[in-house]
């Protein structure tokens, strides 16, 4: 038996149609195509009972969200008081906070994959730290390795 890519599947099902409609055998249909009975049936059922709708490829839905609309709306709300609100030591929102803070207001858990997911359909973008202080002054910095770093060394 042949193998096909899901959205191959389509073309097939369209096929299929055509050759039932030009009087072929269910049997004759899946030696020719090169796939099973059971799904040249299952396919001519749907469309006989939904018509060509049936024969289009759909991308599988994965499961429902399993917070509402409300309850992210809420979650969003709570983040933006800030981590050490919620108990945080500093005031990065990393997944694994994220999804404690879900536990502690929804009872319901996330692998830290679908926080991110999550946190993206809420318009939330990751966000990495700067890896210097935007206060920084270049000038007193250059002055402190003046004054401190050469005693440093001579130590």
């Amino acid at each position: 038996m042949a193998t096909y890519k899901p959205s191959d599947y389509e073309l097939l099902r369209r096929r299929c149609a055509e050759l039932k409609e030009a009087g072929w055998k269910q049997t004759m249909i899946a030696q020719a195509l090169g796939l099973t009975e059971g799904w040249v049936s299952r396919t001519l059922k749907k469309y006989r009972q939904d018509g060509q709708a049936a024969l289009a490829w759909h991308k599988p839905t994965g499961p429902a969200c399993r917070l509402t609309d409300l309850q992210i709306t809420q979650l969003i709300e709570e983040l933006n008081k800030g981590a050490e609100h919620h108990g945080f030591p500093g005031h990065i929102w990393t997944r694994p906070r994220v999804n404690e803070v879900i536990k502690r207001l929804f009872g319901v858990s996330y692998d830290p994959s679908q926080v991110g997911r999550l946190l993206k359909k809420a318009e939330w973008s990751r966000q990495k730290p700067q890896p210097k202080a935007r206060q920084q002054n270049a000038q007193r910095v250059e002055q402190w390795r003046v004054e401190h770093l050469p005693h440093r060394r001579s130590d």
